[in-house]
């Protein structure tokens, strides 16, 4: 079985306005419920950890879901450190080898198919595995002015996308290292490539978007609504 981590305690501030987007609703739900749901309505999936803001008053106090336990505790200044906290917040019972998932709050159109693949690779890969997209558009180099510098190749290149697989004791290792040595890692695999790991990647769902903008909300509002009619029929 395996667990998941949740970093929840981000202010949002890229989005604008006063909420942060994880509680921003989307089919009537908030984004976090859709991606706590998702995690927790696979059968390899135990449980869930969420890493909270201090004073998080919007957190609707969840302690079970889809018949499984959600357990909470305080977050960092950044993601790794809510992640790490989130980590050290597992149940005694959660073994150096379990598997843990650690999937963005406001990242709500997870199937559970793209979890089934990137389950399998973890369990074989020994240094994690990561959903991630391969980049398709060209890419330009700009000088800080709005000019062109390069066109940069985009061979081999990959958007990281989550959920993110890594066994606890490497996932704690990796992020502990990072704090200790002062690299702000912006996801869980960065902090496993510093040390000297390489996960493996699986290609995922494009459209396991997270929301950064409107334009993101709005376009999540469509495929959520979409796939809850694809379910009643």
């Amino acid at each position: 079985m395996s667990w998941a981590l949740v970093p929840a305690a981000g202010s949002g501030r890229r989005f604008g306005g006063g909420i942060p987007k994880q509680y921003l609703h989307a089919v009537g739900k908030p984004l976090i419920q859709h991606a706590l749901e998702a995690l927790l309505a696979h059968p390899d999936i135990e449980g869930v950890v969420v890493a909270l803001a201090e004073g998080d008053h919007r957190w609707p106090g969840w302690t079970w879901l889809c018949g499984k336990p959600v357990l909470t505790c305080v977050g960092g200044a950044e993601r790794a450190d809510s992640v790490l906290a989130a980590v050290q917040a597992l149940p005694e019972a959660v073994e150096a080898d379990t598997l843990l998932l650690v999937h963005d709050a406001a990242r709500p159109n997870l199937h559970r198919n793209d979890i089934d693949r990137l389950l399998a690779a973890a369990h074989v890969c020994a240094d994690g595995a990561i959903l991630a997209a391969p980049v398709r558009d060209t890419l330009k180099r700009g000088d800080g002015e709005g000019h062109i510098v390069a066109t940069a190749p985009r061979d081999g290149l990959w958007r990281a996308l989550t959920p993110q697989a890594f066994c606890r004791d490497l996932l704690q290792l990796a992020l502990g290292a990072a704090q200790d040595d002062g690299i702000a890692v912006t996801d869980e695999a960065m902090a496993v490539e510093c040390l000297g790991r390489h996960p493996q990647l699986v290609e995922g769902r494009e459209d396991n978007i997270k929301v950064t903008t409107p334009a993101d909300l709005a376009l999540v509002e469509f495929l959520l609504s979409k796939r809850c009619a694809e379910a009643i029929l």
